[in-house]
């Protein structure tokens, strides 16, 4: 009885020190929501996040968000990513729109079906139970540093932003994997 109470004694500070460790990572690693710049007058546009990865199941559910301000009030604006590599060639590729409010203010979010179809080149399908799943037949979008561009469709104002594209982390690829066992993710 007293070995078993020296050993569990000994287990509680490492499990409690792991926990902080983790704890601090988080912390450490969550990054601070963008703000537009007060000193531009013109037109802006900011992401977030400002980096996403490639994993299926984690940009399944991340939400991309373009914010911008400085456009004419009750326009739309049209969001398109640059310089594209898709079969070949080096295409604009559109990934979102939005409304501009009276302040002159707009957010857009990009739809899952434009995350996999254009970010993942991936199709959406179903599987006997009807639930949604992604097919996979290609690679996904090259990594790299994007232009992404928002359009005034009434005016001639534009604003840009960057958004990074990076792989699957470690973490990503075992989800993808019990995504592919549990059969929420096809590779064909």
């Amino acid at each position: 009885m007293a070995i078993y109470r020296r050993r569990l004694s000994n287990r509680i500070p490492v499990k409690g020190v792991l926990c902080a460790l983790i704890l601090l990572f988080f912390i450490g690693c969550a990054a601070s929501a963008k703000e537009f710049n007060p000193d531009i007058a013109g037109p802006q546009m900011i992401v977030q996040p400002e980096v996403i990865r490639l994993g299926i199941a984690k940009l399944k559910d991340t939400e991309i968000l373009f914010r911008g301000k400085g456009f004419q009030p009750e326009d739309s604006v049209f969001i398109k990513m640059l310089g594209v590599k898709k079969e070949g060639k080096v295409v604009d590729i559109p990934i979102a729109d939005g409304e501009v409010d009276q302040q002159g203010f707009f957010t857009a979010k990009v739809s899952t079906l434009v995350k996999i179809s254009e970010l993942l080149r991936a199709k959406i399908g179903s599987n006997e139970k009807m639930e949604n799943i992604v097919i996979v037949t290609q690679p996904p979008i090259a990594e790299g540093n994007y232009s992404v561009i928002a359009v005034s469709m009434e005016s001639d104002k534009k604003a840009e932003c960057q958004l990074l594209i990076k792989g699957p982390s470690l973490l990503d690829r075992l989800k993808d994997w019990i995504g592919g066992l549990l059969g929420k993710i096809v590779k064909k």
